[in-house]
């Protein structure tokens, strides 16, 4: 849950912070700096926070991220959703502030605070402007150490999730996306959406939720990324007054390895009284530490990522008319997640447009792309890489994710030449080795006696090699596990 409310009528003490917020955001770019001077700085503190720290200045705002590993993934099964019930309600009241007095402490300051859950990891942020950053910090410690999970709370926060959930299934591409999900991850826990289950929410009791909480919830389990009008020394001594009482505990996490590859071929078609078809057609994609991502970044732009520029948008939708819309995207999680085409088109049209995609992809990976197609491609991802960070909450998130996926601090200076050193061979092996037009999911929402798609023929045995993704083994110590867990006590100050 988040808030960014603003009273209709401010006490005057209300209007500077709030106004200054409001002026600063809207008016003033936060982060006029380029890419390469970009230098975070890296503490671990001694209860096991890793603190990560970049001063700017230009701007009386501070920006935090709280990045915890308790995310969807560790869902057990018959309990989908409870991450992010957990950290939907972390806001909702502690053991000393009500729902409502941090909502009022919240809007006293101007400041933003909001929680929530992905497949991999929670995060809780918190923006506010420098005079009021002490009550901001104390705040974000105190739901994230304290939360009460008050049953009245639990009650009102599932019900709202219920709602959105049933929501969903007024949406096509929705629907569609949830039952592609479940057919290329089968088992694995990245299976479940995020917000969980019309079937599994009802089950989950605030003895789940707490214990969720206790288990996961530490400070040998957190990043906190502080970015703004912060010195490295005030910020380490912010983070020191809040969350250095907050002891370090032993987290046993359940194992958990990488979803097997998807090496058949299946095709689930949901009847719904449409006037269009939503297709999701794909299989299981990369984790996001697999050193060829730079690769398919570039590849999938030219494939089907880059909007009007990409192939697919070109040919299937300009040139033959066939979808109203159509993009591909690589989902590159802790492991490997989603390779997915959606597309929008006609009932009648849908057969036309899936056999335009599955051309398109042995289209990419039979032939190398043009040089204008790879120069284009390079040049849009790395011009708009500092778009990315263009606000201190931006650049706070993405700092939590760059500690937590482990890609180096230097992130910064040496993504421009990890996506210009990508060259037209490079892409030509990603797209054969990543992409498979044999293999495949195909999920067709529409009114199907329009639609008549066509049943996709058995396909070809899978290759040996494809065996990218296997599960690891069980037992033993993953080498995949990101290293913050559980590290012995290290003084303040050591970095990288």
């Amino acid at each position: 849950m988040s808030y960014s409310r603003q009273p209709v009528l401010f006490p005057r003490p209300l209007f500077l912070p709030i106004l200054v917020l409001l002026f600063v955001s809207i008016f003033m770019p936060a982060v006029p700096t380029s890419a390469a001077e970009i230098k975070p700085k890296r503490v671990v503190m001694e209860n096991g926070i890793t603190l990560l720290i970049l001063e700017r200045s230009s701007l009386p705002i501070v920006s935090v991220e709280a990045l915890i590993r308790a995310g969807s993934l560790y869902d057990p099964n018959d309990k989908a959703g409870l991450a992010n019930l957990t950290a939907s309600l972390l806001d909702e009241g502690t053991k000393k502030r009500s729902a409502t007095q941090i909502a009022d402490a919240v809007d006293f300051i101007g400041a933003n605070l909001a929680a929530g859950a992905s497949e991999d990891y929670m995060t809780a942020s918190l923006r506010v402007i420098k005079k009021e950053v002490e009550t901001g910090f104390d705040l974000l410690s105190d739901i994230l150490i304290n939360p009460a999970f008050d049953p009245k709370e639990v009650e009102r926060v599932r019900k709202n999730i219920l709602g959105s959930i049933l929501s969903e299934k007024d949406q096509p591409q929705a629907i569609a996306d949830r039952a592609f999900r479940s057919i290329i991850f089968g088992e694995h826990p990245y299976q479940h959406p995020v917000i969980g289950r019309e079937e599994t929410i009802p089950g989950i009791t605030r003895d789940d939720i707490a214990s969720f909480h206790q288990t996961y919830y530490a400070p040998n389990n957190l990043i906190l990324s502080i970015v703004g009008d912060v010195t490295e020394r005030e910020a380490v001594a912010l983070a020191k007054k809040y969350f250095g009482k907050w002891e370090r505990k032993q987290i046993l996490f359940p194992r958990i390895g990488p979803p097997a590859p998807f090496q058949t071929r299946k095709m689930e078609l949901i009847d719904k009284e449409l006037t269009q078809a939503s297709v999701v057609l794909g299989h299981v994609g990369i984790e996001r530490g697999n050193p060829d991502y730079y690769a398919v970044t570039v590849m999938n732009y030219i494939l089907g990522g880059g909007g009007f520029s990409s192939r697919m948008m070109t040919d299937i939708r300009d040139n033959k008319g066939l979808v109203y819309s159509i993009y591909s995207l690589f989902d590159a999680n802790r492991f490997p997640g989603e390779f997915a085409v959606s597309l929008q088109t006609k009932s009648k049209s849908a057969n036309e447009a899936i056999e335009g995609v599955l051309e398109e992809i042995q289209r990419i990976r039979s032939a190398p792309v043009t040089e204008t197609e790879l120069a284009e491609a390079k040049a849009y991802l790395v011009g708009s890489f500092p778009l990315r960070m263009e606000t201190t909450a931006r650049l706070a998130s993405l700092l939590s994710a760059i500690e937590y996926y482990q890609l180096g601090l230097d992130y910064f200076e040496k993504y421009p030449s990890y996506i210009n050193k990508v060259t037209d061979k490079d892409v030509l092996r990603v797209a054969k080795r990543y992409l498979d037009p044999e293999h495949y999911a195909l999920v067709v929402v529409a009114k199907q006696s329009e639609a008549n798609v066509k049943e996709p023929p058995a396909p070809p045995p899978a290759e040996s090699g494809a065996m990218r993704n296997a599960p690891e083994p069980e037992g033993g110590i993953r080498t995949s596990d990101p290293p913050m867990i559980n590290l012995p006590a290290q003084k303040e100050g050591a970095g990288r």
